[in-house]
């Protein structure tokens, strides 16, 4: 099985799911907001928290970057954080373990509840550089990351780590995979995210869920958080059922869709699966999206980083394609109202992604 499609969800029957725990920092519901890279900043967690998120992973940051991070106003928005989000993680990729702990540790100053290390990356700039999903393949230098960088973290912070699940489909690959997973347990992670792809495949064909349920049975009660294919709510609670993982974190599935949660969240009550938001629903969030963008970034960088944002929440217009050419010319608020004011003034239904989600590829997640 890949995909689960099988399970049938009772209407008036809420779900018996795991209440998701870190360590010790407590999560409840366990559907979950994955790092996205170039999308997942403070703005876009905090409308998944207003709906329905119970906790969620920053953007991944380069150990270097972090290590040699000035306080400077341009470069702010990396390690921004509030209150309303909080449980949220922070997390790092790199080659170095020394740089790589130094690098944890200024995530830990800036507040971050949980580190995150990214071993899971398939983007080839990354692997040249010896970053990322790289490390599956040198279990030794991976394990040394981990241990430098729960040494550094201070007890009361938990470290996880991000996987796939092996550099592609040899033996040795699935060995060394499991040779990193137990050594990291040992090591002291309080949880592993295991995506169902190979680095070799990076986005192309389906997330093996098989493998995830093996993954957890080897593990017992070490907690497994699931990712892969999970574009609907329907996927989210099916992952858990079907596999048996502590959780799963959503991560292509909530870009321009935050509404995931909160539709997850009302399926494992027992209600039936809610309608996709109104066209003015959406308009709200999307305003509300921009509006904490424009305080991050100021006004004069909004228009542009907020133009990716605008293409995925069109997904959910039944006018997409219309809607989405549109906000790829957005470089201003003005602009961006105007979009608003065209194509949302009416509140006509929304529609599922249905397909159109899974164009939307993240960099590493």
């Amino acid at each position: 099985m890949s995909v689960g499609t099988n399970t049938k969800l009772e209407i008036g029957t809420p779900l018996e799911l795991p209440h998701l725990k870190i360590g010790n920092v407590d999560i409840g519901f366990p559907v979950v907001q994955a790092a996205l890279s170039g999308y997942s900043d403070w703005p876009m967690r905090v409308i998944a928290r207003r709906l329905g998120a119970p906790y969620s992973i920053c953007e991944v940051m380069l150990d270097k970057f972090l290590v040699e991070l000035k306080e400077r106003k341009r470069t702010s928005h990396f390690l921004h954080i509030s209150d309303e989000e909080q449980p949220v993680g922070g997390q790092l990729m790199g080659s170095d373990p020394a740089q790589f702990a130094a690098g944890a540790m200024k995530l830990v100053e800036a507040g971050f509840d949980v580190i995150d290390i990214n071993f899971g990356c398939p983007v080839k700039k990354v692997l040249g550089r010896c970053r990322g999903g790289f490390h599956l393949g040198q279990p030794d230098v991976a394990l040394e990351i981990i241990r430098r960088t729960r040494e550094n973290v201070p007890r009361e912070i938990p470290v996880t780590v991000k996987m796939r699940r092996g550099i592609n489909d040899s033996n040795e690959s699935e060995d060394n995979f499991f040779e990193i997973l137990d050594g990291a347990f040992e090591i002291g992670v309080a949880a592993a995210t295991i995506h169902g792809r190979t680095v070799e495949q990076r986005y192309v064909g389906p997330s093996k869920w098989e493998f995830l349920r093996r993954v957890k049975q080897h593990v017992g009660e070490r907690i497994i958080l699931g990712s892969g294919d999970l574009f609907t709510p329907q996927a989210c609670l099916n992952m858990i059922l079907e596999t048996g993982v502590d959780g799963v974190t959503v991560a292509r599935g909530a870009i321009g869709n935050p509404w995931i949660f909160k539709q997850t969240r009302a399926l494992a009550a027992g209600k039936p699966q809610p309608d996709p938001p109104s066209l003015h629903e959406q308009r709200e969030v999307i305003r509300e999206h921009y509006i904490l963008a424009e305080i991050l970034y100021g006004e004069s960088r909004v228009g542009a980083l907020m133009r990716k944002f605008g293409i995925k929440y069109s997904i959910l217009h039944p006018q997409y394609e219309a809607v989405r050419a549109d906000f790829v010319k957005v470089t201003d608020r003005q602009q961006w109202e105007t979009v608003l004011q065209e194509w949302y003034s009416e509140d006509l239904p929304g529609v599922h992604p249905n397909g159109r989600m899974h164009k939307a590829q993240s960099s590493c997640e």
